[in-house]
């Protein structure tokens, strides 16, 4: 029998979706202050070069425009690189807004409006004029890709390769089976449906309330405050919802940094939004090359893993991802070697987008794995077992759990795998072909050190806070469920409070850890207030609970009652009356342990079956059906979870056939910069996706056993596309997305 107020691991509707459809709910550009301004950032119209003359007086002319900066008239701001430098950013000198006249990629903003209005500041914008002096410059790949470097310094959190083991060469060299190809994932823009956007509300004490979207409140005040030379009381970031971000809010965009400035200078509050354009103007999923080689015997076990990533960056930031380690972590072999490098190119610096790295790397080495089946003639499901990663390799250690197995053998049943005619252009409905392909997904489960508090009060409701943000995962949701199941409450008495600078300690939310990291520190500041109302439950007169230890107890309905007799209990408003106090308080940490992290690889893994449809004339592809069997240890709220899954499994149908931002090379500059043009999956797109969650015990990670499930869904579903793309015609592209004219030509 289920234990009263037993939320973990049901599924729950989200806390905060009535805020959300009504309206309730406010977003960063969406929060008013007396006397607010409104700034329009001019984006600059070259990919390299300088400003040789800004011409502003027209839009000062202008009735109700307060201000135009520009790189003559910026206030002054710190002047070191490390000034600049936020929590994740990638080794290199950070971008500065408006720092002088040089020109170093196309959209960069070189002039911010700030009128009284919206309307106006966008008229104001149009009138300002620049001249150019223009460089050469170079955003094409293809043409750097013999000046590609290892980067010098390693950025923080990002596993270099590991060392070559074997001999790869020669085993590829001498191996019956090979395949060696090149395979291609183009530029993807992150586009939340929410637009990057900054309210700066400046206080009588010049002070600043920030409502910014972020991933990050508490990166963004740090960013602030050591750009402007404030201190941190003087700044607080607040973001209690956002729509989307997607890794896009990881870092400070620029039009923080703006607002802050023009706030802090014009002595006002101040809001900046970028348009949709503008949202192509910074942080991108980079462009990436890579060669596989894959050498095996004829039984289809792997002798030689060659795996080889270019990626592009900008050139004043080293972006890096962990492109080409996932084929050694999946996959048994005695010789691999593996390589990773950066081009610099003039655009912006990428940023981290929805399982940076893996989405890349895994769609790379999942494709090849399927060729290597067709090579080989054995099924692709059997070739992964054969080769099946019993510990990590790369690192010598065992996994604290691994239920890659089940996914296989549950998606596969699910999805009738054991139908498939392994011919390709075997299986057709009509004028369509119809093509099975699956591949293997993998991401890493990670916990990062994070402070909660937790506020008991004598009315019976409780508060956990905790400056983590909620970027549409439903962090409100599982934190509230964390928090009544460990105290007994229904989750009605329970309010989470994130999205705020001024909360207990978190890191950014990003690398699906929040929920292992947040949601540990709430149990644990739970699991104190539990121990205070205890001791205050014994030492009450004539306690029924007097003799009893914690371990006897149970916590249900907002009482402490006996395991052996439930009618022998105390409730919480008579344990707190006894300790004459109103309200109990407590604030925790939670921490990986240095010794798991030391003797344990965590990983959660999935196995992604697709189907398509591709008219034989036309070319035109439908994913008609998707299954995506995954296994990331406990699923604290399967309703939020199966959301998570389907939108990485819509994220990767769009990389596997939409979504690419198109360099005009000439122009060094993004031509598709908006959603007309820069297409990503809509409803028609989208048929069937089932999610399976596989059972994974998983006790080393966290005391929670969570892996977290934000980024495995669209890790491996493009390659599972276009490997039912081959299936289904016969042609292997290995260039994402695969589009009509790549199938047809």
């Amino acid at each position: 029998m289920q234990q009263a107020n037993a939320y973990i691991g049901t599924p729950q509707n989200r806390v905060d979706g009535r805020a959300k459809v009504t309206g309730e709910a406010k977003y960063a550009a969406e929060f008013d202050a007396p006397d607010l301004a409104y700034g329009i950032v001019v984006s600059g119209a070259i990919a390299k070069g300088r400003i040789a003359s800004i011409d502003t007086s027209a839009a000062l002319a202008v009735p109700g425009v307060l201000q135009v900066f520009t790189h003559e008239n910026r206030p002054r701001t710190a002047w070191f690189d490390h000034k600049f430098r936020d929590e994740t950013a990638p080794p290199g000198s950070p971008f500065r807004p408006l720092y002088d006249d040089k020109v170093i990629y196309s959209g960069q903003p070189v002039a911010l409006v700030i009128a009284e209005s919206f309307e106006l500041a966008a008229h104001a914008a149009s009138l300002v004029r620049v001249a150019y002096e223009t460089d050469a410059h170079m955003t094409d790949l293809d043409l750097r890709r013999s000046e590609a470097y290892v980067p010098p310094k390693k950025r923080s959190g990002v596993k270099a390769p590991p060392s070559p083991r074997g001999d790869a060469e020669d085993a590829f060299a001498q191996a019956p089976v090979k395949v060696h190809a090149e395979y291609r994932v183009a530029i993807e823009h992150h586009n939340p449906m929410e637009p990057h956007a900054s309210t700066v509300v400046y206080g009588d004490d010049g002070s600043l309330t920030i409502h910014d979207k972020t991933q990050g409140a508490q990166n963004s005040q740090s960013y602030v405050s050591s750009v402007f030379g404030l201190s941190s009381d003087q700044v607080r970031v607040v973001s209690p919802f956002i729509g989307g971000a997607f890794g896009s809010g990881l870092r400070p965009q620029y039009q923080l940094f703006l607002a802050v400035m023009a706030a802090l200078e014009l002595k006002r509050s101040v809001r900046v939004v970028l348009t949709r354009d503008q949202m192509f103007t910074f942080g991108y999923r980079p462009l990436t090359i890579q060669t596989v080689s894959l050498g095996a015997n004829p039984d289809g076990k792997l002798v030689s893993i060659m795996h080889d990533a270019i990626q592009t960056t900008s050139t004043f930031e080293d972006y890096q991802e962990v492109v080409v380690n996932w084929a050694n972590l999946l996959y048994h072999c005695d010789n691999v070697k593996l390589t990773y490098k950066l081009a610099q190119v003039d655009t912006y610096t990428p940023i981290d987008m929805r399982a940076p790295g893996a989405a890349i790397g895994v769609a790379a080495i999942e494709t090849a794995m399927d060729e290597l089946a067709y090579a080989a003639g054995i099924d692709p499901i059997e070739l992964r077992l054969r080769n099946y990663a019993e510990v990590d390799e790369a690192d010598k250690k065992t996994f604290t759990s691994k239920e890659l197995r089940a996914c296989y053998q549950v998606g596969a049943e699910r999805f009738g795998w054991a139908k498939r005619n392994p011919e390709p252009r075997s299986m057709r409905e009509g004028r369509e072909l119809v093509g099975w392909g699956m591949a293997t997904g993998v991401w890493e489960a990670i916990m990062q050190k994070t402070a909660a508090r937790a506020v008991l009060t004598l009315d019976g409701t409780l508060e956990v806070a905790t400056a983590t943000t909620d970027i549409g995962t439903g962090t409100y949701t599982i934190l509230t469920q964390i928090a009544a199941e460990t105290l007994g409450l229904p989750m009605a008495a329970v309010t989470a409070k994130i999205g705020d600078s001024s909360l207990p300690k978190s890191p950014v939310q990003g690398g699906s850890w929040t929920a292992a990291s947040s949601g540990s520190a709430v149990q644990k500041a739970c699991q104190t207030i539990r121990e205070q109302l205890f001791k205050h439950a014994r030492q009450m007169d004539d306690s029924p609970l007097a003799n009893s230890s914690l371990e006897q107890v149970t916590f249900a309905d907002g009482r402490i009652q006996l395991m052996s007799d439930p009618t022998a209990f105390v409730t919480f408003a008579q344990a707190m009356q006894a300790g004459g106090v109103d309200r109990i308080e407590a604030e925790e940490k939670a921490s990986p342990g240095m010794l798991t992290n030391m003797r344990y690889s965590g990983y959660s893994h999935s196995a992604i079956f697709a189907e398509v449809r591709v008219d034989e004339e036309l070319g035109t592809i439908r994913v008609t059906r998707i299954v995506n069997a995954v296994a990331a240890g406990t699923i604290l709220n399967p309703k939020t979870a199966r959301s998570q899954i389907m939108g990485g499994v819509v994220f990767g149908i769009g990389m596997a056939l939409e979504e690419e931002s198109m360099l005009d090379h000439d122009l060094g500059r993004f031509m598709n910069h908006n959603l007309a043009e820069y297409h990503v999956p809509v409803n028609a797109d989208i048929h069937e996706i089932d999610v399976i969650f596989v059972s994974e015990h998983e006790e080393k990670l966290n005391p929670l056993g969570i892996k977290g499930v934000g980024e495995i869904g669209v890790v491996g579903t493009a390659a599972a596309i276009g490997n039912a793309i081959f299936h289904a015609t016969g042609k292997r592209v290995r260039e994402y997305p695969i589009t009509i004219d790549k199938l047809l030509g």
